[in-house]
């Protein structure tokens, strides 16, 4: 579905990203995980438009994207989730969700992708009159979802979806993506927790200091020794 090939970025003289290279496949749970200024940030708002790669190729479905604007890009069905969640918090769940279908292939679902997405948080549509910013930092993480699937998508990417929440939360999240995996929507997991994340992925990429450290097989790549001992601290 999407394709990354020896991708390099760079900030002025800085480089972010070095030949990097991997590939999701349609419908399915992908994560891509790393310490902190590993380079998962600079991966996907380069796949998001956001940042412009200096050289390589990134296409959807053999389709180039890298060339393209970010709302572009949107229109193509690629939708992310910032890290941080970034809400519009003086203004109400109902109309955050409304921005989210903004583009001209989200206005078509608008209600159809409403319901889904309280029907996915039913304690969203309990509260779609209060104010973003009064929620719970869990349910503000709901927002961030819901307001990326109002806008269509056909590869999601969520950036941090445990920052700052109890283990608990993380938990029912986790859920919720497994659900909207099995809508046929498939998922880009950009995560720090990497227990968490290889649970549910199909596919796995950890990137370290901005190149492609290990691939693989989620289920196996827990096992790997490197990653045990750099990530899960055994």
């Amino acid at each position: 579905m999407l394709k990354l090939q020896n991708v390099n970025l760079f900030y002025g003289e800085i480089q972010a990203l070095w030949d990097l290279s991997f590939e999701i496949k349609e419908g399915q749970i992908a994560a891509l995980l790393g310490a902190n200024a590993a380079g998962k940030s600079s991966a996907i708002n380069a796949i998001s438009g956001i940042e412009k790669i200096s050289s390589g190729e990134i296409t959807l479905f053999d389709k180039e994207i890298h060339k393209m604007s970010p709302h572009e890009i949107v229109e193509e069905g690629i939708i992310q989730v910032p890290e941080g969640r970034k809400l519009f918090n003086y203004m109400p769940i109902q109309e955050n969700l409304e921005l989210g279908a903004y583009s001209k292939r989200a206005k078509k679902d608008f209600k159809k992708n409403l319901r889904f997405v309280y029907d996915l948080f039913p304690i969203l549509e309990e509260r779609k009159s209060q104010m973003a910013g009064d929620l719970s930092g869990g349910q503000q993480q709901m927002v961030a979802i819901a307001r990326g699937l109002m806008a269509n998508p056909k590869l999601l990417i969520i950036d941090e979806l445990s920052l700052g929440l109890a283990p608990i939360l993380v938990q029912q999240l986790i859920k919720d993506l497994i659900n909207i995996r099995n809508t046929g929507i498939t998922i880009l997991l950009v995560e720090q927790n990497v227990q968490q994340s290889l649970a549910i992925a199909s596919d796995a990429y950890v990137l370290e200091n901005g190149r492609l450290a290990l691939s693989g097989n989620a289920t196996e790549l827990i096992n790997d020794p490197h990653l045990k001992k750099a990530y899960l601290g055994m």
